[in-house]
């Protein structure tokens, strides 16, 4: 970068502080103690500056200087950044009743503007991405928080207020006595299967992120949808965990039970996103009673 773009970028971001502030040039540059024609010159990359006239314009902005340089250099989210690949979509793949791509496609991008958002934000404070500051489960379950609100948000699934599980419910579908419901659960562990403190029948989501090292935003790569069969069930697609103490911190880890390679199968059968750039399925292991569905990604046809 220039001299002329290094200009040209403190003092964008410079104009944006001001009018974030409403102030006027000539307003902002009575706090400073020069004329509003430097400032004006400075915002449009033309103006020299010294360290000491942006300190006194930091001041005058309640803007701390590190925070101001490290938010005028922050990149910025963009488009393709935070929209998901249509053509990762598999179609033919069973979706919970009421449920269309579209409404997945919605919330995805929605979540992963919402996080590249807070990001930018972060970076422009000179703080760190927000995964630094959170640990690996808790920040998955922050992604299945804001990923289960945009499914509120974007599809006919919405919050199930009145108990514990499913996470949604599409109160217009009803089968058998009880709304179609949908559990959803977020992770980095690509192809994994699924985790729940449950391990209750129905409509299972597990959405698989990556993480961007240096913007900490996130990026679904692959997504599975399943009926699974629940822990008491004569065929049941869960196996129980239980409570683990952790060996190093001495912290009990609640409940839990894991899909057994049967329901992992199912679930990587129902993939309806799938980023073959960045995940390689070919060597997961398989186990089911019939054949493979036409719609697997194990399928030849």
């Amino acid at each position: 970068m220039g001299e002329m773009d290094t200009k040209a970028t403190i003092g964008r971001f410079l104009r944006k502080l001001r009018e974030q502030k409403q102030l006027t040039q000539e307003q902002l540059a009575n706090k400073t103690g020069i004329t509003y024609q430097h400032l004006s010159g400075m915002e449009n990359g033309r103006e020299n500056f010294t360290i000491d006239i942006l300190e006194s314009l930091a001041h005058a902005l309640v803007y701390p200087l590190p925070q101001l340089i490290a938010g005028a250099f922050a990149p910025e989210p963009t488009a393709s950044g935070i929209t998901v690949n249509h053509d990762y979509f598999r179609p033919q793949v069973p979706l919970p009743p009421g449920m269309k791509i579209a409404h997945l496609e919605a919330a995805m991008n929605a979540t992963q503007s919402i996080v590249a958002r807070i990001n930018a934000n972060l970076l422009i404070s000179g703080a760190k991405p927000l995964p630094e500051y959170i640990q690996g489960n808790n920040f998955s379950g922050l992604v299945s928080n804001v990923f289960c609100d945009a499914l509120n948000d974007h599809s006919p699934y919405k919050h199930n207020s009145h108990q514990a599980y499913p996470d949604l419910v599409n109160a217009t579908v009803e089968k058998g006595g009880k709304l179609a419901g949908l559990e959803v659960k977020s992770t980095v562990q690509i192809g994994k299967g699924g985790e729940s403190h449950n391990g209750h029948s129905g409509w299972h989501l597990i959405a698989c992120f990556q993480i961007e090292p240096q913007t900490g935003n996130v990026r679904f790569i692959h997504l599975m949808f399943a009926v699974l069969n629940g822990h008491g069930h004569s065929e049941p697609d869960w196996t129980y965990v239980g409570s683990k103490v952790n060996a190093d911190t001495g912290s009990r880890r609640t409940e839990t039970y894991n899909t057994t390679l049967a329901g992992t199968t199912k679930l990587r059968d129902g993939s309806i996103f799938l980023d073959s750039t960045a995940v390689n399925f070919k060597r997961w292991r398989q186990k089911r009673k019939d054949v493979v569905p036409p719609y697997s990604i194990f399928s030849q046809r």
